[in-house]
């Protein structure tokens, strides 16, 4: 079994991240996307931060601050800016173009919320299984949940989320094949050691259908390039409550001047960080607001 690794879908790919990341840090427009109730109550009971200071992925002297991976409803509202209905689209006519079959079972791999596999599921119905794996349990109940009140009751039991470690994930059912995996959101870069790397491209490979695709999403090749000089960069994310008015801000840094690249091993320590500011403990978490 080999996949194939599609490489000017993978040039397209990163132009559309590049775009829309643009579009996110000058905050020219955010896409509405609801906070479903259910979702939101699995992130505060799975660890939602008690004070809205910033959480940080790095490790942090304040003991209330957690990993940014177990505030998944922040982390869903920060990436509100894609188009998951757009990038799905392109990921199955992607596979479709390299094998000539609408893909009907898919794998994502550090699925985190989950919206892209949800999103398949939701609007095409050539998509009969969605299985998602992400190692941070507090991810698992969110996208659940999302699953639970937004996925069709009939296309419910399609969708599987086990929370595993992605080079090592083992699956209920250990001959089970897919047509295409995703690795998503630079999400492979967690893994800084090419034995790592190895052992989840050949894990997924080792579930692929013969003919499968293995699509990467990894940062702009200019990004990568220019990490020696490490920078402050984030944007802002303006949220609306229920009834559509201002109810405060969600700030996002992703990358500080602090952040240490080693020039031998090639791997950067990253800061990634999330401030909400003018919500409640108690308010509901409703829309980011079009701007």
């Amino acid at each position: 079994m080999t996949p194939s690794l599609y490489l000017p879908a993978l040039l397209f790919f990163y132009s559309i991240k590049a775009e829309a990341w643009t579009r996110a840090a000058r905050i020219s427009r955010y896409n509405a996307r609801p906070i479903s109730t259910g979702a939101l109550q699995a992130a505060r009971s799975n660890g939602f931060p008690k004070k809205r200071g910033p959480q940080q992925s790095k490790a942090s002297p304040k003991s209330d601050d957690k990993p940014i991976y177990s505030m998944p409803a922040l982390y869903d509202l920060a990436f509100g800016y894609r188009s998951y209905e757009d990038e799905v689209t392109f990921l199955l006519q992607t596979h479709e173009r390299c094998t000539g079959q609408t893909p009907a079972n898919i794998l994502e791999m550090a699925a985190g919320p989950a919206r892209h596999a949800l999103t398949a599921l939701q609007l095409h119905d050539a998509v009969q299984s969605a299985t998602c794996v992400d190692l941070s349990p507090e991810m698992a109940a969110y996208a659940k949940a999302i699953a639970d009140e937004e996925l069709p009751e009939n296309r419910k039991n399609m969708f599987t989320y086990i929370v595993d470690d992605m080079r090592y994930f083992q699956l209920e059912d250990a001959s089970q094949t897919f047509d295409t995996a995703w690795i998503l959101l630079g999400s492979l870069q967690h893994l800084t050691k090419n034995e790592d790397v190895i052992a989840c491209l050949t894990l997924v490979n080792r579930h692929l259908e013969t003919g499968g695709t293995l699509i990467v999403e990894l940062p702009h090749p200019r990004e990568t390039f220019s990490m020696v000089e490490c920078t402050r960069n984030g944007w802002e994310v303006p949220l609306e409550d229920e009834n559509g008015e201002e109810s405060g801000e969600l700030r996002i840094v992703w990358g500080d001047e602090d952040d240490e690249f080693n020039s031998i091993t090639q791997v950067r320590n990253f800061t990634v960080a999330m401030e909400l500011t003018g919500v409640a403990e108690t308010d509901k978490l409703q829309n980011v607001r079009e701007v």
